[in-house]
């Protein structure tokens, strides 16, 4: 496992980290997801991300069994405060003090942990002052239970919003999390300058595009049984955008591509985002510890220039990257 620091702070974090979105609590039962965790540690990662909204905090539950009696030292745990939890009741979601605090203080017993090292807007909160988001956060990092502060898909504008005010309150921000993939490069144009001016790196989620990227979805086929296209619980959902024949066409044009430089289409695809400077670390997410064990031989890879242009040639015209798709509910 190769490591890259986050932001311009001094926190490490292993290049391929370990998350349980839709997966822990909801698509995968404990017992296997308890093999993955334990699959990931086995790999060398000492990054795990979730979010209290998983599986309405389930998953936060599973990723605190799985990591119980290590040396919390040498782990590094990211979890989110934004979406809704419990009753949904007025309080019960955003970026408010009372919602935050509440939320981290349960995310901590949940995960079964004093304090998590990255605590991460989950998203932007257009009704809440940001001073107050802000300030909240700063009390989380002096009162120890929150270590470094982050975001997940803000804009160019709002990470420079945002920034500004974590300096004032020496809280600075170290990291930005978005959807980033061979198919999905929204945060390129605005969002990536941005970080890098302010001092934050990428943390990406869906580097394989929920599957796509590995090959198993075939143009005019069926979807295989038990993929995320066939997850009735919300994997679906989220894979749709990607599910359409010229996508999937082009994406059997990269096997041999892949083939060439070694790699499997996943190992080539997680390697892929590595090589943007700006990330420091690809979510995997695993419903089986095999994929684990693929996708970790991505890190340390080095993709030569034209193996990178050859990428971008047979993808030309299915690549999204339209810098307003980033954007907050």
């Amino acid at each position: 496992m190769e490591f890259r620091r986050l932001g311009r702070s001094g926190l490490n974090v292993s290049e391929i980290s370990y998350g349980n979105w839709i997966t822990h609590g909801s698509q995968v039962e404990d017992e296997q997801a308890q093999s993955c965790i334990k699959a990931a540690l086995d790999a060398g990662i000492t990054t795990f991300d979730t979010a209290d909204t998983y599986a309405n905090t389930a998953a936060e539950t599973v990723l605190g069994k799985g990591l119980k009696g290590l040396r919390r030292e040498s782990l590094e745990i990211f979890t989110k405060v934004y979406w809704p939890t419990g009753p949904k009741g007025p309080n019960d979601s955003g970026l408010s003090r009372k919602h935050i605090m509440e939320s981290a203080h349960a995310s901590l017993k949940r995960l079964g942990t004093d304090y998590v090292d990255l605590y991460q807007a989950h998203r932007f909160d257009r009704t809440v002052p940001l001073e107050e988001t802000m300030l909240t956060f700063a009390d989380l990092v002096r009162q120890g239970k929150v270590l470094y502060v982050g975001v997940s898909e803000w804009t160019a504008e709002q990470i420079t919003q945002g920034a500004a005010l974590a300096r004032e309150l020496k809280v600075p921000f170290i990291s930005n999390q978005p959807q980033y993939n061979m198919l999905w490069r929204v945060i390129e144009p605005q969002v990536v300058p941005a970080s890098e001016r302010e001092g934050l790196s990428q943390i990406v989620w869906s580097p394989i595009a929920q599957g796509v990227l590995t090959g198993k979805y075939k143009p005019g086929q069926p979807f295989p049984a038990g993929s995320r296209a066939t997850d009735e619980k919300g994997g679906a959902n989220f894979v749709q955008r990607f599910l359409n024949d010229e996508v999937l066409e082009r994406v059997t044009k990269l096997e041999p591509l892949a083939a060439e430089a070694g790699l499997s289409l996943a190992q080539l695809a997680v390697a892929w985002v590595l090589q943007n400077p700006n990330v420091a670390s690809a979510i995997i997410g695993a419903s089986r510890p095999e994929q684990v064990h693929e996708n970790v031989k991505a890190a340390g890879v080095k993709l030569e220039p034209e193996l990178l242009q050859a990428i971008d040639e047979v993808l030309d015209g299915v690549i999204e990257r339209d810098a307003t798709l980033t954007r907050s509910p």
